[in-house]
C-alpha cells in the first residue's frame, strides 16, 4: 500500500476530526497531495490540494473549516476538519497528483477511503 488514509470516524455536528494520509517516500515526491471526498450517490469531488511548496486550495464547501498540511519528514498529508457539518459526511480518499502547466492538480496515485460521518 503505498498511500494508507486513517482518522475517519464518528462525530456530531460541529465536532472536528483529523484525517492522515502517510504516504510512500517514491509517492510523496511526485509534486502535489489532495484529499477528495464521495458521498452516496454523488460524484466525487475535490476537498483541498497542497503542493510541494505549501500552496493550498479548497473547495467552497470547506473553506474557513477544513485545513490541508503535510509533513515532509514523515511523507504524511493531513486533513483538519473542524465545525463539521451532516452534509460533509463521504468517504474521504487521498491521493498524490501533479499540477498541469495551467496549474490544474492531477491526481496520480489514490489511497483508499476512510469513512466520516457526521451526524448526532
Amino acid at each position: 500500500v503505498q498511500l494508507q488514509a486513517s482518522g475517519g470516524g464518528l462525530v456530531q455536528p460541529g465536532g472536528s476530526l483529523r484525517l492522515s494520509c502517510a504516504a510512500s517516500r517514491v509517492i510523496f515526491s511526485i509534486g502535489g497531495m489532495g484529499w477528495y471526498r464521495q458521498a452516496p450517490g454523488k460524484q466525487r469531488e475535490l476537498v483541498a490540494t497542497i503542493a510541494s511548496g505549501g500552496t493550498t486550495k479548497y473547495a467552497d464547501s470547506v473553506k474557513g473549516r477544513f485545513t490541508i498540511s503535510r509533513d515532509s519528514a514523515k511523507n504524511t498529508v493531513y486533513l483538519q476538519m473542524n465545525s463539521l457539518k451532516p452534509e460533509d459526511t463521504a468517504v474521504y480518499y487521498c491521493n498524490a497528483g501533479q499540477y498541469s502547466s495551467e496549474g490544474s492538480y492531477q491526481p496520480v496515485f489514490w489511497g483508499q477511503g476512510t469513512q466520516v460521518t457526521v451526524s448526532s
